[in-house]
């Protein structure tokens, strides 16, 4: 399937642009020129030079006419002018101008034929273009011959430095998204997972545009054909918890909610690959074969067997492969309308539940607020986990106002009667530092309690803080986590770790207030019992 092509049209001059190329030649480049290994199990070993993550604070959104109204203009997104946007441009085209050979990769951002968009990656790095090969959606010999012209283009200069001479530009990693002119320019930045999540935005603004709810979560199907949906930031468990030896895989990332129901956005998976076992995690582990990329992991030089507790570069090592490396994918990755919503929250401080039953004004509020920590390695900067707020589950990601998706995701909930819960990933027993991380195995009971409908039917007590829900007993669970006061040895210290928690939370939500109804607000914790407690 590999062809060269032109890109004359966007001012490249190139004349060597391999166009979808194998990753069988993708291997053979990587190793001969992108300083690139073959690991024990098939997959190739990559490395995103100096950042190894993200770098959301030098993402830029251009302001023009036809979308300013639109945006949630701040932190998230930083404007831009068309002017520094082009000055952009042009860096990344004469870096690319430079290079002897270059990589196209077209391939579709959602697998709902009514929704999807056509991308078109160029790129310098054969990893990089691997790695997109694995993350869009694959088109046939028959589709990429009638493929046509982009909907939106990636290009890809990371190799090259920013201009902080530019206006706007802070440092010399730039990622700028343009979308009257439907284009998104890299600088400065190397990790690939800065073009899935620019496509991921490149979504979720144009499916709200039709009524349609994207969502930073995972997806799975059960045998009865029952969807459930997992909200929640990198390392809080999206894809290790949906990836379940009983269920479908729909996919582990980024999905859309239409009238039809759910469909992923990805044509792959990216996941986390920190502690990786064959014991923990089997259907992660053993799609690491031909074809998977491995990005900053650590391998041993004779072997070639990969250390997957090796954090020496970084604890952000992940995996990307194929959707259907995973032996229980649903191809085509669509579904039906959601019966369980789990939102994943990662508790630092270690007093929110292993699991609460939320109503549907605690679930607008919790998904709003988007309460997490920030796992080690996933951004630049963080080197341990630090509690935060991410609304919806995906802040980096969101263009419009964050009361837009709620509305949407609301609306959907409603309509089909999806159960919301609240699940927490993080800490047990005391705080990050004294306590320890909840148990997989543990977790993975509470959603199958949450899945076979037993939990719904089992008795709570209700937290006097949260005001939350929480079941008194779950299959395989021990019934004395459940409660996270009873995990504490010190009480006096749990209240008032929950006091400041309940508090961060009211202080973070007072940005969304003017938007929220006063059962919503209603719905958060009760500072004043927390004081008292």
């Amino acid at each position: 399937m590999s062809k060269t092509i032109s890109l004359a049209s966007y001012g490249i001059n190139v004349t060597k642009v391999l166009r979808n190329a194998s990753p069988a030649k993708l291997y053979e480049d990587g190793i001969l020129s992108d300083g690139s290994t073959i690991v024990a199990s098939g997959a190739i070993a990559t490395d995103s030079a100096a950042k190894k993550g993200r770098s959301p604070k030098d993402k830029r959104v251009v302001e023009e006419a036809s979308s300013k109204d639109d945006i949630w203009w701040g932190n998230v997104n930083v404007p831009f002018s068309e002017d520094s946007f082009a000055a952009n441009r042009k860096i990344a085209i004469e870096f690319l101008n430079t290079c002897d050979q270059l990589y196209v990769v077209d391939g579709f951002g959602g697998w709902d034929p009514d929704a999807q968009i056509k991308v078109r990656i160029i790129c310098s790095r054969p990893y990089h273009a691997l790695f997109m090969h694995n993350m869009l959606i694959r088109p046939t010999a028959e589709e990429l011959a009638n493929f046509g012209e982009p909907d939106y283009v990636v290009f890809n200069g990371g190799l090259c430095d920013a201009d902080t001479s530019v206006e706007g530009v802070e440092s010399k990693t730039s990622v700028a998204l343009n979308f009257a002119a439907a284009e998104f320019v890299i600088l400065g930045t190397q990790y690939a997972g800065e073009m899935k999540k620019g496509i991921f935005t490149v979504m979720n603004y144009l499916m709200p545009k039709v009524g349609t709810c994207s969502m930073h979560c995972s997806a799975n199907e059960g045998p009865e054909g029952d969807v459930s949906l997992f909200f929640g930031l990198s390392g809080t468990g999206k894809t290790t918890l949906s990836a379940d030896p009983v269920r479908s895989l729909i996919g582990d990332d980024e999905h859309c909610w239409n009238d039809r129901g759910i469909f992923n956005i990805e044509g792959g998976c990216y996941a986390k690959c920190i502690d990786l076992t064959a014991e923990k995690e089997p259907e992660i582990y053993n799609a690491i074969r031909y074809g998977t990329v491995l990005e900053n992991v650590v391998i041993d030089e004779d072997s070639r067997v990969v250390d997957y507790t090796d954090v020496s570069k970084t604890e952000n090592t992940r995996a990307s492969y194929p959707i259907e490396y995973i032996d229980n994918a649903k191809i085509p990755c669509l579904g039906g309308h959601p019966k369980n919503i789990v939102f994943l929250t990662c508790d630092a401080f270690g007093v929110l539940p292993p699991v609460s039953k939320l109503t549907p004004e605690q679930a607008m509020y919790h998904f709003i607020s988007g309460y997490t920590a920030k796992v080690a390695g996933t951004e630049v900067g963080v080197t341990e986990p630090e509690a935060t707020f991410s609304a919806c589950f995906g802040s980096p990601f969101l263009v419009w106002h964050p009361a837009k998706y709620a509305e949407l995701l609301a609306d959907k909930m409603r309509d089909h009667q999806a159960d919301a819960w609240l699940v927490n990933t993080g800490w047990s027993g005391g705080a990050y530092g004294t306590g320890s991380r909840m148990s997989l195995k543990y977790t993975r009971a509470i959603i199958d309690a949450i899945h076979d409908g037993s939990l719904a039917k089992a008795a709570t007590a209700t937290d006097p803080v949260f005001g939350l829900e929480v079941p008194t007993a779950c299959a395989d669970v021990p019934s004395e986590i459940l409660i996270p006061k009873n995990t504490w040895a010190d009480q006096a210290a749990f209240e008032a770790t929950a006091a400041k928690l309940a508090g961060l939370f009211v202080e973070n939500f007072t940005t969304f207030e003017g938007d929220a109804s006063d059962a919503i607000k209603a719905a958060g914790p009760c500072v004043e019992t927390a004081t008292k407690a």
